[in-house]
């Protein structure tokens, strides 16, 4: 397995370039000609377009490029990942990033794809989402249990990102994300999810469908696959190389990477609106990698919100700031929405509807 010299990245069926590994063990990255002549960068600001190798910084991606390591499992896929190899007699370790990529292969998020494809992930239709539940709890209370459940949850996407057990699954001919509670949620963890998602759209916040399965478990559509195809999606941290780990962006730098990618001010009040929404409910889990870009119709837009629930944060405090403020008030989102050329009067008037909204609605 750990003998991967090079991986190339396609999208589409066409080859976007090739990822190689410097000897200081640091990811290199060169465009394809047919990348170049398509006209378009898959991560404008760290991987701009243009012929010649991209070498990527040591950190915060272990030595790995931001767009690429958001296609890498995370928290949960990264526990499965390992105890999956390792009942396969594969050390973890072992591995290098270039073999990880190859893990994912071409069931990763998003639509970037990497050959050599080493991927075991498959579309499967029925779930038993019970057993599944079942099984991730005793994946998460035991280091040594080594069961079935590995290889089903690997099977089953194996790279979501995030720390709750969940799976891709496909059903009415649509694909989903699905949810498992993580230790020490609370039982109920889905239904309030499902429910803040509906709020969150009687807010106005762009989200996907959702959608509660087995009156228990919150599912999601996914984004980022359509009737026709795969969409390129990006997240902050991906895009600016920021360390999603810790608190490392300000509400500020997605409204300047919306401004700089689709120049619409209608996608920058769909950030503030969630802005709001986030700020309103107490979700201060708002890192980095909650938030994204996606590629479609030849345009980058603002992606989909997700991951909307009230979070304590880290250490009670804000994990993306508003304002240089990880203890903002209402003016400093104000601040922030006039910052980036919103009108101050409507922005007011946003806050107060939206938090009229949450106090009226009767779904938590």
């Amino acid at each position: 397995m750990n003998n991967i010299k090079s991986v190339e990245v396609r999208w589409e069926d066409r080859s976007v370039g090739r990822l190689a590994m410097t000897r200081e063990g640091l990811c290199a990255f060169e465009y394809s000609a047919e990348q170049l002549a398509s006209g378009v960068s898959i991560s404008p600001f760290e991987l701009p377009l243009r012929a010649g190798v991209f070498i990527a910084k040591p950190s915060p991606f272990d030595g790995g490029f931001g767009v690429f390591d958001d296609c890498l499992p995370d928290g949960w896929g990264v526990l499965v990942l390992d105890r999956y190899l390792q009942k396969k007699g594969i050390n973890p370790r072992s591995l290098t990033l270039l073999d990880r990529l190859s893990l994912v292969g071409s069931a990763g998020r998003g639509a970037l794809e990497f050959r050599p494809d080493e991927s075991v992930a498959d579309n499967r239709n029925f779930a038993d989402f019970e057993q599944l539940a079942l099984e991730a709890e005793r994946i998460l209370s035991s280091e040594e249990y080594n069961g079935a459940g590995i290889e089903e949850f690997q099977h089953r996407g194996g790279s979501p990102g995030g720390a709750r057990p969940k799976i891709f699954t496909k059903c009415d001919g649509k694909e989903w994300l699905v949810k498992f509670p993580a230790k020490g949620d609370p039982k109920h963890i889905g239904k309030t999810e499902y429910r803040y998602s509906l709020l969150a759209k009687a807010c106005g916040v762009e989200m996907p469908k959702t959608r509660l399965f087995e009156d228990k478990y919150f599912g999601v559509e996914r984004f980022d696959r359509t009737r026709s195809g795969k969409l390129h999606v990006v997240s902050m941290a991906g895009l600016l190389c920021a360390d999603y780990r810790i608190p490392s962006i300000d509400y500020q730098h997605i409204f300047n990477v919306c401004a700089a990618l689709t120049h619409s001010v209608g996608k920058m009040w769909e950030i503030y609106r969630l802005m709001v929404f986030n700020y309103l409910i107490g979700n201060k889990d708002d890192h980095a990698k909650n938030f994204a870009f996606i590629f479609r119709g030849g345009e980058w837009r603002f992606a989909p919100a997700f991951d909307l629930l009230p979070s304590d944060g880290m250490n009670g405090y804000r994990t993306t700031s508003i304002n240089d403020s990880i203890e903002p008030t209402k003016a400093d989102l104000i601040a922030v929405a006039v910052n980036s050329g919103l009108d101050k009067d409507e922005a007011d008037d946003v806050f107060e509807r939206i938090g009229q909204t949450i106090k009226d609605n009767k779904l938590l």
